[in-house]
């Protein structure tokens, strides 16, 4: 555990927000180590801390819409990749059949995010309905198969040799620990008994990254019932839903959902913003600069930045600010009502992450770097 260097002080002007009434406004960047959960500092710029006029080399911002890949194969563990690094991947899953297989993954935990669609996930542990905004935490070695009820996209986040947990309450400074009563389980049910057969199944397994086939005369979810604390889990955004008064800031690492030992996976939900209408409500210019950040975003309509929609990504590595787009800054983050609709699933990861080489050329917005160049505010 670092001993950090913590030295409390101010110097110069510093205001808590940017007022719009002032003469000399200025632009506040948030700056925190360990993911904002370590020392943190605001510096109160004069111009936007994204404010550059060119951006050359492969450290760059990057965005993606993943709503324009194609379907994938009929087994999510060879689905699109999109990052990887040595401790996680995140693919991304389209179908809209019934798998015929069982899919189980020998190389970590799984948290499979389900941006659209609704059916019935089958697993070791029983039936559990599944539909868009779920959360399903499959723990490492789980065999289980979706019956989409139509077109079903899904996030995977697979923590390789390791496992997901709940955040440290202690570290939530501003957020509600997340309460495990919350978790919906899988039912040893009539639909579970029901899909029990002796036709021959399949169960795909990766293991180091390579994907083998084990084939039984009957289907082992062929579970009578089970008891313990281990067990494939469901959360729903709306579950996380938190409305926050006028006024109060809540920071980001109160968001945060699920931890592995070098990532972790926050949920942002609508919320009552923070301040009132003339003021910027929370420093969304920001350098966390220990982890490399991707976000995705499942609806409403992205609250720093106009022209993401549902169904896009984000990657900003660390090593250089980012914020809001100086049109979005102006109309959402100065001006707007209080209250936002954004509901997004984040990944911070201490881990350098790699953009997958897969991904095609049209799913890319190549000039997303450019879209700050030469910005300038209007307040």
């Amino acid at each position: 555990m670092t001993n950090w260097i913590r030295l409390p002080n101010s110097e110069g002007a510093c205001t808590p927000q940017s007022d719009t009434r002032s003469d000399q406004p200025t632009y506040q960047r948030h700056i925190g180590r360990k993911g904002f959960q370590g020392p943190s500092a605001q510096i109160y710029h004069r111009h936007p801390p994204v404010g550059w006029a060119t951006f050359e080399g492969p450290l760059r911002p990057r965005a993606f819409d993943l709503a324009k890949l194609a379907p994938g194969p009929a087994c999510p563990l060879q689905a699109r990749r999109i990052l990887r690094s040595d401790s996680m991947e995140v693919r991304y899953w389209k179908t809209d059949a019934k798998m015929h297989a069982l899919s189980r993954n020998a190389d970590g935990d799984t948290l499979m995010f389900v941006h659209n669609g609704e059916g019935a996930l089958f697993c070791d542990y029983g039936h559990l309905p599944y539909r868009d905004g779920d959360y399903i935490l499959l723990p490492r070695g789980t065999a289980w198969r979706v019956e989409p009820a139509g077109h079903c996209e899904f996030m995977l986040i697979e923590a390789t040799a390791d496992a997901f947990g709940l955040p440290d309450p202690g570290t939530m400074a501003g957020g509600t620990p997340l309460d495990p009563m919350m978790f919906t389980v899988p039912r040893i049910d009539d639909a579970f008994r029901a899909q029990q057969d002796d036709a021959f199944w399949e169960i795909h397994i990766k293991r180091k990254g390579q994907v083998s086939t084990l084939t039984y005369p009957y289907n082992p979810l062929d579970a009578a019932g089970w008891e313990g604390d281990l067990c494939v889990v469901k959360l729903n955004w709306r579950d996380l839903r938190r409305q926050n008064g006028s006024g109060h800031k809540v920071p980001p690492a109160a968001y945060c959902t699920f931890v592995a030992s070098t990532f972790s996976v926050s949920t942002f939900v609508p919320k009552v913003g923070e301040g009132q209408s003339g003021m910027l409500r929370v420093p969304f210019y920001h350098s966390n600069e220990d982890m490399d950040e991707f976000v995705f975003y499942h609806r409403g309509e992205f609250f720093s930045r106009g022209e993401i929609k549902a169904g896009m990504a984000t990657f900003h590595p660390s090593g250089f600010p980012h914020g809001p787009h100086p049109k979005s800054y102006q109309e959402k983050m100065i001006k707007a009502p209080v209250e936002t609709d954004e509901v997004a699933v984040m990944i911070d990861s201490h881990d350098f992450l790699a953009v997958d080489d897969s991904i095609p050329d049209g799913a890319e917005w190549k000039v997303y770097v450019k879209t700050w160049e030469k910005s300038q505010e209007t307040l």
